[in-house]
């Protein structure tokens, strides 16, 4: 199963093992139990005096294993291989159970281990997914530390029948005790909040007694992560109220293109961008959705920002750096059929519809470049673009039109996302040349219509163009005295990382200048 560098690496983590622990396998004849075994017995003979390895296990769910740390009622069980985007995971599991201490916050270390209640945890991944290790890793710790948590990883390709029964049309899904829980990525931070229910009003009263920052920045992606480095610099007291820190990087797949990064992805990416800002005095509060802009009552005042949970933050200056989301069609079946077969994320949910028929709506790069994975997973992909031609790159239009079961309709209105009994069944467009109407039959449909700035809560405030994004001059000034912006919410073109990062530097640094000016 794995080959001799990833064993030696493994190996490698495995050293940091303290306490004994055992895994407990629930196996069949099939092929995939096979490849379990021969990969706990890999992981047993790399660590034999702290793992054992018993095959008895006697699971519904086949393959599966249960990691059991001795001398607890630790509950956590893998059922189909971890691999992939998750044999991170695995590890981390393999690790946290093993005595190793996890880089989480105490305060959300205490919180888990306070939750009480009766607490199973179901999550379905896909191998592709990225956003799934964030929860799977989340629920995985949070078991291991809390009896009263269950958590059960389910690898969805290994379960399709199970899949198509609970009617699971996106990943990450989570269940507890046998309802929805949510889906899409979520933080340990999220998982938590929503089991203490008190936690909100407990972190408004924290948030309300913290002092006056000098620069706040709202907004934790690659432009807040650069503005609070370069603010932190400075010397000067910075803080960042984050909704999830590195934004909607979080939801991209490849990043190739930021200069002096090779290759790398979104949820790297992002861990880097909030690891190189905790390397510096920045006080960093993540799930905090501002709500208000308060501006100075005077010259030289402090402004003030109002948040959803109830508290409230104060500062000299003020960066907005609150990003952008994917834009919706905003046609009839789009919100209910969300996650029933309406989806953003190819790279997450794109397995769930091998072998089916899906349709892509947008012809950008990031719709072309959807359509071209997914050709690769399921039967049929059609492309439908508003526009007269494809908006994407040449090469990737050149690509597309090379495979096979790619149907692409140009001028093209969306009208209607239809189903039934619960689930998509197909996409209805005009053609805006003659004013045809036209029904596909399928059964998933991609969003990838480019984005929206998440400025909705600005308005009446800062001056704000026709498209929503906030008016900036070269140095990141808004209409505000003392309040600046930067990246993907502003009307500074062409939204990349690497503009947005700079827009950041920009934002601090002219925040600086105006602290010693005034």
């Amino acid at each position: 199963m794995l080959d001799d560098q990833l064993k030696a690496q493994l190996a490698a983590y495995l050293e940091r093992v303290q306490q004994p622990f055992e895994l407990v396998a629930s196996l069949d004849d099939s092929e995939t139990s096979a490849q379990m075994h021969d990969l706990l017995k890999t992981i047993q003979s790399l660590r034999s005096d702290k793992i054992s390895l018993r095959t008895d296990g006697s699971d519904a769910r086949k393959p599966s294993f249960t990691l059991q740390r001795q001398g607890t009622a630790t509950q956590l069980r893998f059922a189909g291989l971890p691999l992939g985007h998750e044999f991170t995971s695995l590890v981390l599991a393999l690790l946290w159970t093993g005595g190793h201490p996890p880089k989480v916050e105490q305060d959300v270390i205490d919180q888990i281990k306070a939750l009480d209640g009766d607490f199973n945890f179901e999550v379905y991944m896909s191998l592709s997914c990225h956003n799934c290790p964030d929860v799977v890793q989340a629920l995985s710790l949070m078991a291991i530390l809390n009896p009263k948590v269950k958590t059960t990883v389910i690898e969805g390709g290994a379960f399709q029948k199970e899949v198509s029964e609970r009617e699971i049309m996106a990943v990450p899904m989570v269940f507890m005790n046998g309802s929805v829980f949510g889906s899409g990525r979520m933080t340990i931070e999220e998982i938590v909040a929503k089991l203490d229910t008190g936690a909100a009003s407990r972190d408004a009263a924290k948030l309300s007694a913290k002092e006056a920052f000098d620069v706040l920045i709202i907004g934790g992606g690659p432009a807040g992560a650069a503005a609070a480095v370069y603010a932190a610099r400075k010397g000067i007291r910075t803080g960042v109220a984050a909704e999830r820190f590195g934004g909607q990087v979080n939801d991209t797949l490849a990043i190739e293109n930021y200069i002096s990064v090779l290759e790398t992805d979104g949820p790297k990416f992002a861990a880097a961008l909030e690891a190189h800002t905790r390397a510096y005095d920045v006080d960093i509060m993540n799930l905090q959705r501002a709500e208000k802009l308060i501006p100075a009552a005077q010259p030289g005042g402090l402004v003030e920002v109002q948040l959803a949970n109830g508290g409230s933050l104060k500062a000299k200056t003020v960066i907005l750096s609150t990003g952008a989301r994917w834009r919706n069609v905003n046609v009839p079946g789009e919100a209910e059929y969300k996650n029933k077969g309406v989806a953003y994320c190819p790279h997450c949910d794109g397995p769930l519809f091998k072998g089916k028929r899906v349709s892509v709506i947008g012809g950008g790069n990031s719709g072309i470049e959807a359509a071209i994975d997914l050709a690769g997973l399921v039967a049929h992909v059609t492309v439908v673009e508003f526009a007269d031609q494809l908006k994407a790159d040449a090469v990737l239009v050149k690509k597309l039109h090379s495979l096979p079961n790619v149907t692409v309709i140009t001028n093209a209105q969306t009208t209607e996302i239809t189903g039934a009994n619960g689930k998509v069944n197909g996409l209805s467009y005009k053609d805006r040349t003659s004013g045809a109407e036209h029904h596909v039959e399928l059964e998933g449909v991609f969003v990838q219509i480019g984005l929206v700035p998440n400025t909705e809560w600005l308005k009446g405030t800062l001056e704000l163009s026709k498209f929503g994004e906030i008016m900036v001059d070269a140095k990141g000034q808004t209409s505000l005295p003392g309040v600046f912006a930067a990246g993907d919410c502003t009307t500074v073109p062409y939204k990349q990382i690497v503009i947005a990062a700079g827009a950041g530097a920009t934002a601090a640094l002219s925040a600086f200048d105006h602290l010693i000016r005034n």
